[in-house]
């Protein structure tokens, strides 16, 4: 932005060669100075400078005129008229340039060998089918546990709508597939759940610590279960059908918090 010409030249101007052309500016009628706005837009100066010339404007028509009458006699200098405070400056109309933050440079790759073959396609995932033949033999092997050891305890065929329905039709179910359903599912989604890396952190770590619970409880269950079989007991003992009997509370409660903990933002 460069300043208006003012005597040939459009550099920055003093306040005192400004003076001048300030006192010839045209002012509207009813208006005794320009407006320090205007001052800054005429002559291209900040708000303080405008400030400091509206203020030398003031001054010198508040001065008393000089006395003529005896031109002989020298009048002892007036005292300097104490200037008016600047007003308050005004934020520059003029927007501040933006300032731009280099980038960081790129970060450098790794140089092959001319004779490294380089890859035309995305890369390929590992396969995860043979995941469903481990676990096909791991859900034959542990539903026919959980199964027997839920008869072994108690576990049996159940009318789920008794006094509705005829006792031993569709509506009965053996609630033994309870146990397996239950741990072992619950096992797996928190497993899920703790390695996805995708839920809030008290729900990965209550995940983590449920699952590895889960798949020890799980594993007692199929020990309990093979020790009872080889030695022909046909009821557990009351502690071990203490504690089965119990799963599917422990189940519902632990899936309920987790849920719970999953949908939470801490």
């Amino acid at each position: 932005m460069t300043a208006p010409t003012i005597n040939g030249t459009r550099y920055p101007q003093p306040i005192e060669d400004l003076l001048p052309a300030a006192r010839d500016l045209d002012l509207p009628d009813g208006e005794t100075f320009p407006s320090r706005n205007r001052l800054m837009r005429e002559f291209r100066i900040g708000a303080p400078k405008a400030g400091e010339l509206l203020a030398l404007l003031k001054a010198e028509a508040t001065a008393p005129p000089a006395d003529t009458a005896e031109p002989d006699t020298l009048d002892p200098a007036p005292a300097p008229a104490a200037p008016e405070p600047a007003p308050l400056a005004e934020p520059d109309p003029t927007p501040t340039p933006e300032i731009t933050t280099a980038e960081p440079p790129a970060e450098a790759s790794a140089v092959s060998r001319p004779d490294t073959p380089t890859p035309t396609g995305p890369a390929h995932q590992p396969v995860v089918w043979p995941v469903v033949l481990m676990a096909l033999g791991a859900f034959v092997a542990v539903w026919s546990g959980w199964v027997g050891l839920g008869k072994l305890t108690g576990f049996g065929k159940v009318d789920l709508l008794p006094g509705i329905v005829e006792p031993g039709s569709w509506a009965t179910i053996d609630s033994a597939i309870t146990l397996p359903i239950g741990v072992e599912a619950y096992a797996a989604y928190a497993l899920y759940v703790w390695l996805s890396g995708r839920v809030p952190t008290r729900a990965r770590t209550f995940a983590k610590w449920s699952a590895l619970a889960s798949l020890a409880v799980g594993a007692l269950g199929q020990v309990a279960y093979h020790l009872l079989t080889a030695y022909d007991v046909t009821a557990a003992p009351w502690w071990i059908t203490t504690l089965v009997s119990c799963l599917p509370v422990a189940v519902l409660g632990m899936g309920a918090a987790l849920a719970h903990l999953v949908r939470t933002h801490d």
